[in-house]
């Protein structure tokens, strides 16, 4: 990992005096970099140079510089679609399909998948240089696979069967190089969110049940932030999830996606156009060389018509083959995408059921609240009632206290007796409103 990590760090940024030795440096890998690329004329432009990560079908990478009108004319793709795999701007995952390469935009991932390579933005992510090394493996291990096919089949088949095989499926399990580029950006993003997701619930259940066992500020505020970590988590999970489905329902999508097929369908049709010229050419010759017969020599129009007629049966043949290819090609990027479908589904299930226990703790602990809010009002209503009770002493003992006489006042157990008749009296309606209550369900006695 080390290694290929120093292999794939950017290069340090040149100045303006050797930025031309630079530019025109051989690459030590061999392989010569984008053609085209006009370094000082970027400078005029005002556009940078951004470092990139490229890797071939045979699992080779490299680390390149290219601009951004390069990196446009060179896989046919609008500003707008590089927009997307700007580091600087956030962006949800997104997929596209477009004529030679495929927009790839999850989480960490961002490259521009084509027929013959992935480009991939430079980066000290760890999950960047994961993407790299397993794509590499893959490639590599798909590209043994290959070869011990090609010679088993080449000891069974002969004649015509060999072409079938170069441009044909040589296996079931076989997939064109664009796919198995998404699908390990597929399996990087979906691991990504899986292990976010395994992560909040490690931490979000033992804070959940601290909570519902003690109910204090600091615990309420770390809920709140699991919950927002939760609800962006979600957002995010969401997201992959729509543009995966929103894929699997949508035919020309994934057709347009095949871009093996397509630059298979291109190569054949040049060859079929060059392959009519040279019989068209070889006619003419023998038309101008064989004797003049009326017999043998066929009309100029009959020759039209001749050619015409192979050229349309080769078009007609090329159109059947090409619609059961497109078919066959969007079943198995159908599979693809269904079975990381049901990972990333799986992910958002998990997610959903911590936020049903969120909002289930949440429940629980509001019904715990209100039943304390009840014991205080009712803890209140008692107190009330005492305090209403112990206001009749008040009364008396101001009745009393007037500057008036009587003769109750010369008696000496009036005092005594006042006081029993007053407790008496407060007594019998503390216990008359006790009983109210109990008679109005106001409190559970």
């Amino acid at each position: 990992m080390a290694e290929i990590k120093e292999r794939l760090l950017p290069p340090k940024p040149a100045s303006a005096a050797n930025l031309r030795e630079v530019s025109y440096r051989p690459p030590t890998s061999g392989r010569q970099p984008f053609q085209g690329i006009d370094v000082l004329g970027l400078k005029k432009r005002g556009q940078g140079l951004r470092s990139w990560i490229r890797v071939d079908t045979s699992g080779n990478s490299q680390v390149i510089e290219v601009d951004k009108f390069t990196m446009m004319r060179r896989c046919d793709l609008p500003a707008r679609d590089l927009r997307l795999l700007d580091p600087l701007f956030v962006y949800p995952s997104t997929i596209l399909g477009r004529e030679k390469a495929i927009v790839v935009n999850l989480e960490q991932i961002r490259c521009i998948i084509t027929a013959d390579e992935v480009l991939l933005l430079n980066s000290l992510d760890s999950y960047v240089l994961q993407y790299v090394v397993e794509l590499q493996r893959r490639l590599q291990a798909a590209g043994a696979g290959e070869v011990w096919q090609s010679e088993g089949e080449l000891s069974r088949r002969r004649g015509g069967r060999n072409i079938e095989n170069m441009f044909g499926n040589p296996s079931p399990d076989y997939l064109p190089f664009e796919f198995r580029a998404l699908e390990v950006a597929l399996e990087a993003a979906c691991t990504f969110l899986d292990s976010q997701a395994a992560e909040l619930e490690i931490e979000a259940y033992p804070l959940l049940d601290e909570l519902t066992s003690k109910i204090s500020t600091l615990n309420l505020e770390r809920v709140r932030r699991l919950k927002s970590r939760l609800v962006a988590l979600t957002r995010r999970v969401q997201k992959v999830r729509d543009e995966i489905e929103q894929l699997m329902d949508d035919d020309g999508d994934m057709a347009e996606m095949y871009l093996t097929e397509k630059k298979r369908r291109m190569e054949l049709s040049c060859y079929g156009d060059q392959s009519l010229l040279g019989y068209r050419s070889t006619d003419g010759a023998l038309s101008l060389s064989a004797p003049v017969s009326p017999v043998s020599s066929p009309p100029e129009s009959r020759r039209l018509e001749k050619s015409l007629s192979i050229a349309r049966s080769r078009h007609e043949s090329m159109r059947s083959s090409e619609s059961g290819t497109e078919t066959q090609s969007i079943e198995e990027l159908e599979m693809l995408l269904e079975a990381y479908f049901v990972v990333i589904d799986s992910t958002l299930n998990k997610l959903t059921s911590l936020k049903e226990y969120i909002d289930d703790t949440e429940d629980f602990i509001n019904i715990q609240l209100d039943n304390v809010r009840n014991q205080l009002i009712q803890f209140e209503l008692l107190l009330t009632t005492a305090t209403f009770v112990v206001a009749i002493f008040g009364v008396v003992a101001g009745i009393f206290g007037m500057n008036f006489e009587i003769p109750m006042f010369n008696e000496p157990n009036a005092f005594k007796w006042v006081l029993i008749i007053t407790g008496v009296t407060g007594a019998v309606i503390f216990f008359a409103f006790l009983w109210f209550f109990k008679y109005r369900r106001l409190m559970p006695l």
